[in-house]
């Protein structure tokens, strides 16, 4: 699993990077334009950390999460 950014261009979505695999299915969510979303001051600092660590190149593959899941830990 991969996720990806990426622009609405002439009605096509455009992802930024690395090209998606040819046929590769993919699930878009789109805001609406003026959508918003609030958070606790709490979430924000964990969302925050949780960003920082992702940028630091701290996460786990999807496989190794879902193993994780399935194991309950």
């Amino acid at each position: 699993m991969r996720i990806a950014t990426g622009k609405v261009v002439g009605g096509k979505v455009v992802v930024e990077g690395a090209p998606l695999d040819e046929g590769a299915t993919v699930t878009v969510l789109a805001r609406e334009s003026g959508e918003t979303f609030e958070v606790s001051a709490e979430q924000e600092a964990e969302l925050l950390s949780a960003i920082a660590e992702a940028d630091r190149g701290e996460t786990v593959s999807a496989e190794e999460q879902l193993r994780s899941l399935r194991r309950g830990v």
